[in-house]
């Protein structure tokens, strides 16, 4: 049986920037057009988190019971390493996206858009068939693209419409270049997990693209943000003050760019993550009081 410790470990803490940056991007934008709602903007980090942590041990499951982590060189997995058993890995992911679920509804009950109940399927939908199902779009290049329109776009303009009814061109910004940090933690990720991808059959956008030309996807990623921070920046000069995220990029992009593999690339994955969480933080909090 599995301890705490490692029931933890396997829901992937380190994670969790990706599900808390889109909410304070998203509810800083709301802010900015006054109409924070401190409960709705409570209950959609719930939805969050429960999302994430669902398809952390979902991907666990899925992965552990294909083999493709049987010779991970990444963080631990309980399906992987056999310390918990598949099902009940798999009933830990339904368990999560049974509270994201309930946290969902609340937030649409409270804020009136019963359409959105649609949306939140489709992200419980997207979560488990990243790799779970016989067709997982995480083995076909897709992960990419789905990180960045559910931790994105849906959840920054998600968070900001929930409260404020409306989305605004700031919220926008603050989703592509929050959008743009997801996607460099799990090509970060894959690019660590190249070479045991290619071996399990696992084609993710880096095994497409290969070594050198997921590092400079990487490095436009993180870029991104910036240029958004300039650009919002002109209308709203306290976004600039996003780029006190940028010291937090140095020294995983110099570990990219430098052709780090493997373990050394752990360190890269955590703090793209949370140089996310900064740039989502300053940058929410910038619109809400700018």
């Amino acid at each position: 049986m599995a301890t705490v410790a490692q029931w933890i470990e396997g829901a992937r803490v380190r994670t969790f920037p990706n599900a808390i940056a889109p909410v304070l991007a998203g509810s800083g934008a709301a802010a900015g057009v006054d109409s924070f709602d401190p409960l709705i903007a409570l209950l959609a980090l719930v939805v969050a988190l429960s999302l994430i942590t669902g398809v952390n041990f979902a991907n666990d499951y899925s992965d552990g019971i294909r083999g493709t982590d049987d010779s991970r060189v990444g963080p631990f997995r309980l399906v992987g390493s056999r310390s918990a058993r598949p099902r009940a890995v798999r009933n830990a992911a339904f368990a999560c996206f049974g509270v994201a679920a309930v946290a969902g509804l609340g937030v649409v009950a409270l804020s009136g858009q019963w359409w959105l109940l649609v949306v939140g399927a489709l992200c419980i939908a997207g979560a488990w068939f990243y790799t779970g199902g016989s067709k997982p779009y995480g083995y076909a290049g897709l992960g990419e693209l789905a990180v960045f329109v559910f931790f994105g776009l849906v959840a920054v303009l998600g968070t900001m419409y929930v409260q404020a009814g409306t989305v605004s061109g700031f919220g926008i910004g603050a989703a592509v270049g929050v959008g743009s940090l997801s996607c460099a933690v799990l090509v970060a990720n894959n690019l660590r997990d190249i070479p045991s991808d290619r071996v399990t059959g696992k084609r993710t956008l880096a095994v497409m693209l290969g070594d050198r030309d997921t590092r400079t996807l990487y490095t436009a990623l993180v870029l991104v943000p910036f240029v958004i921070t300039v650009l919002i920046g002109l209308r709203n000069s306290w976004v600039l003050l996003g780029f006190l995220a940028l010291p937090l990029l140095l020294i995983p992009l110099r570990a990219v760019v430098r052709g780090a593999t493997g373990l050394y690339l752990i360190p890269a994955v955590r703090d793209t993550g949370f140089a996310m969480l900064a740039w989502g933080a300053i940058t929410g909090l910038a619109l809400a009081f700018g």
